[in-house]
């Protein structure tokens, strides 16, 4: 991956974030992490699993979950997508056309309120559209794991992603 700068100097001590990469930023084999992690706490378990009307009892019934194998609430799932996602999007996809797809999503371990995750991505393929020439495709395997390294969660997703200006301008030109 080449070296890409978080701040846009825009003179006289005054600077722009620069979040996401474009098309030619990513390399196949690269290794994002994503900082910072978080921290789950009840009140993102609860109000997510009853935003989404997921209110199975083992996410929302302290009582219920205490007679369960994990004797405490699960955090459900969508809390886990939602979060391992969104600490993957600066990296990834800021400056993305669009989200393409999610190929797959695993849960391999648990995740309860305390936990704190992590998460990081591996760039898995590339290409240019064929249907838009100002952009590729990106493929990205991320992954949620807590501090010890336990794996609780990978995802493959696609991403259209624009070429840089100068790289749109070139290939307009051949």
């Amino acid at each position: 991956m080449k070296s890409v700068p978080f701040f846009e100097d825009l003179g006289g001590g005054r600077y722009r974030e620069n979040k996401g990469l474009f098309y030619e930023q990513f390399d196949v084999g690269d290794i994002i992490e994503h900082r910072p992690g978080r921290t789950i706490t009840e009140t993102d378990n609860v109000w997510q699993s009853l935003i989404s009307l997921n209110n199975h009892p083992l996410h929302i019934d302290h009582e219920y979950a205490r007679h369960t194998e994990f004797g405490k609430p699960l955090v459900s799932s969508l809390v886990t997508l939602s979060i391992v996602g969104g600490m993957c999007t600066n990296g990834t996809s800021a400056k993305a056309i669009a989200n393409l797809g999610w190929e797959s999503i695993r849960l391999p371990n648990p995740v309860f309120v305390g936990d704190t995750l992590y998460a990081e991505t591996t760039v898995v393929a590339k290409r240019r559209s064929k249907s838009r020439p100002e952009a590729g495709i990106v493929t990205f395997e991320s992954r949620g794991l807590k501090p010890d390294g336990t794996l609780v969660m990978i995802f493959t997703r696609s991403a259209l992603i624009p070429l840089s200006e100068a790289a749109t301008r070139d290939a307009s030109i051949t």
